[in-house]
């Protein structure tokens, strides 16, 4: 009867599938050359069908065909005509070709819900392989980075070596291509601690994107919940995908780094009444997903594609928490990202995080002890949800990429809160006794324009995507310098680099955890397409030949991360405490901020709409926080200095209480100048729109009352 799916013993294959509405279940199983053997399955317990076949073997393709009621007027969708896939399948074959037999309607009446199209699909879907559980961890342990130390980078299979040279051709753009010492090399090197992965369950390629020419190169469209998407694999698609993928997570934690799934449970690829049946659907329809309430035939979306999974089903909980529990356990991956969260918390109709999935992930012993990330928000009603995870989450901070995109670009009134998101948003996370590790921090992500398009572009430019240049956001909050796209002109590809620098500066010194999309450390481009999710080709892909200007970003974005990571005043574990109001004491407290000219801000400077500069010192001898051997931890101190003005700006350093001798350590108008001293008092300039760190000097002392 359990597990549910397909499970290999070495002697035969248990196959067990739930659907409390089947009147019959049949087990097919398929032949090298497509033909097709049925088996009723005859037992049947608690809603679950199940059979024990002996004598099958690995890479064996089978589906299941539920006999049941077709009435899609109450919600209820069996129909035999279609091969079904397993919703616990390990492993899947082929991909679903957009042909009528997908359909439970006839295309030339689509709303006649009485008329069932009964072309059988088998011909034109995914089937379901039987995989082999076995394989070689060796002493692979999870790397278990503490999220205060961690930096993230998110990849695409695909996208991250299908022009890498360096990567032999044959497995460019796959599991092994990702997992190639080059790569491994390139990241460590680079000093990012986790790989976060756009969607690797399998996942179907929409066929009206087939029909322009273009495919869903994302993945957001998943059907299979348990099975590495087989497009992504060298090595076959009959099984072989798993061990590819595993061979690929322990290369990984050989080297240190952790491996993070941006998964995908909100929604499934059977989309609305007028998507395919697949699997879900022909299955147990009412169980899976949510229907309206007063119309089952249709689908209530919180996601924009067509459905939602019902997430107060006992099933489709049991579904995901089991699909989480077996890439922990079996695949060894080390934490989720989870795409529009905020409808895995509509338990009914509200956001509510005391809704029973969280329930569930807070009291698992396996889910609840990996990185837990949320994409806090959907499109349903009160969608927007950051800031609103239970205390064990951390969440995409969309209002941290808003706000230090408007500072840079030097929009009015946003000082205030950009000293916020610089410190860890503790507006948003504090309140409810959470810390700085909540706020996962990103100027740019997959979605919208890259870093280097950010600063190169005011519109977008999507037209290759084939809607018109409607589809995709906006209002990206970008600049393009002065001119739009690609040019010669020295002083605007001067500017663009030195923003793309004070973005990536501002990311790796702020507290919290910061995500690089990947690509950005050397200014890959989409050629200003900001919903890049139909393109699987150049304009998505990296290009590693790298000129002078993609060198010299890369170089930089490594001194910020290793520099993030060897100073823990840069990445603490608990908010800073700053000076009370009306506090004039000599005390140095743990974060001080200062106007240019060293004068401590008061009300009327936060409250400047035009306020475009600050100097903020953050005291390294006061970290609230002890080393793994219980010693007090001691820092230097810094000094960040942001100028998001068009004009320099001259900056005197703070009084000898905050630091007699300081160093230059980052300029991002003079990234390659020299390390300069400087004295308490003295002035330094800060160039039209730039950055500057300074570290204090010399070994950090311990104070005396330590």
């Amino acid at each position: 009867m359990y597990p549910l799916g397909a499970s290999y013993d070495g002697a035969g294959v248990n196959f067990a599938l739930f659907s409390q509405v089947a009147e019959k279940v049949e087990l097919c199983l398929f032949d090298d050359d497509g033909n097709e053997r049925r088996i009723q399955m005859t037992e049947q317990n608690s809603y679950v069908w199940h059979n024990y076949v002996p004598g099958l073997q690995p890479g064996q393709l089978y589906g299941y065909r539920v006999y049941g009621p077709y009435d899609p007027e109450r919600g209820l969708r069996c129909n035999p005509s279609k091969l079904l896939l397993d919703p616990y399948a390990k492993a899947i074959a082929g991909m679903a070709d957009g042909d009528e037999s997908l359909f439970s309607y006839w295309f030339r009446s689509p709303e006649d819900t009485h008329a069932m199209n009964d072309l059988d699909s088998a011909d034109h879907t995914m089937k379901s392989a039987v995989i082999n559980p076995y394989f070689d961890w060796g002493n692979d342990q999870h790397p278990r980075i503490p999220y205060h130390d961690s930096v993230i980078y998110e990849a695409h299979v695909r996208g991250m070596t299908n022009l890498n040279d360096r990567v032999p051709p044959e497995i460019r753009g796959t599991y092994a291509g990702l997992a190639y010492p080059t790569v491994i090399e390139y990241l460590k090197k680079l000093g990012v601690t986790a790989i976060e992965l756009m969607p690797i369950h399998q996942f179907v390629n929409d066929s009206f994107l087939q029909e322009k020419g273009l495919s869903n190169y994302w993945g957001y469209n998943t059907i299979g919940f348990f099975a590495p998407h087989n497009g992504y694999s060298s090595s076959g698609e009959h099984g072989e995908q798993v061990n590819e993928f595993k061979s690929m997570v322990k290369a990984y934690h050989n080297a240190g780094m952790e491996v993070i799934l941006d998964v995908v449970y909100n929604h499934t690829a059977e989309g609305n009444h007028l998507g395919p049946t697949l699997s879900f659907k022909g299955i147990d329809n009412q169980q899976y997903y949510r229907l309206v309430d007063n119309s089952p035939r249709h689908y209530f979306d919180t996601t924009g594609t067509g459905n939602s999974l019902l997430m107060r089903s006992p099933h489709a909980l049991q579904l995901i928490t089991d699909s989480l529990r077996y890439w922990v356990t079996e695949m060894h991956v080390d934490g989720f990202r989870f795409d529009l969260a905020a409808t895995l918390a509509r338990q009914f109709q509200e956001v509510d995080k005391l809704s029973a999935f969280f329930d569930i992930v807070e009291q698992d012993p396996v889910i609840s002890r990996v990185k837990l990330i949320a994409e806090p928000w959907d499109l349903g009603s009160g969608g927007y949800q950051v800031g609103g995870f239970p205390s064990s989450w951390s969440e995409w901070n969309g209002r941290y990429r808003d706000c230090v995109r408007d500072f840079w670009r030097s929009q009015p009134s946003t000082l205030p809160e950009f000293a916020s998101r610089l410190l860890g948003s503790s507006d948003l996370y504090q309140v409810n006794g959470r810390r700085p590790v909540a706020s996962v921090n990103f100027i740019t992500a997959h979605d919208g324009f890259t870093l280097n398009d950010l600063v190169s572009y005011n519109d977008k430019h999507n037209e290759a995507n084939g809607e018109g240049n409607r589809d995709g956001e906006s209002h990206n909050r970008s600049w393009n310098c002065g001119v739009e796209g690609p040019t010669k002109i020295h002083d605007v590809t001067e500017l663009r680099a030195r923003q793309c620098r004070n973005f990536m500066a501002t990311l790796m010194l702020s507290q919290g955890i910061p995500m690089i999309c990947g690509g950005d450390e050397i200014r890959r481009t989409q050629q200003g397409n900001n919903n890049a999710y139909c393109q699987d080709n150049e304009i998505s892909w990296t290009n590693w030949e790298m000129g002078p200007e993609q060198s010299e970003m890369w170089q930089f974005t490594q001194k910020l991360i290793h520099l993030r990571l060897a100073h823990p005043v840069l990445h603490r574990r608990r908010f800073f405490t700053g000076r009370e109001a009306g506090d004039t004491s000599d005390i140095v407290p743990q974060v001080e901020w200062f106007d240019h000219t060293g004068s401590i801000m008061d009300r009327t400077d936060w409250d400047n709409t035009h306020a475009f500069t600050v100097m903020v010192y953050l005291n390294g001898k006061d970290i609230p926080e002890k080393d793994w051997f219980g010693t007090s931890m001691v820092d230097n101190d810094f000094l960040l200095i942001f100028n998001a003005y068009y004009e320099p700006i001259v900056f005197t350093l703070p009084d000898e209480r905050y630091g007699k001798k300081w160093q230059l350590v980052v300029d991002t108008y003079n990234p390659k100048g020299p390390e300069l001293r400087y004295e308490a008092g003295f002035a330094i300039t800060a160039q039209p729109r730039s950055f500057l760190l300074l570290m204090s000097a010399g070994k950090p002392e311990r104070p005396k009352d330590f």
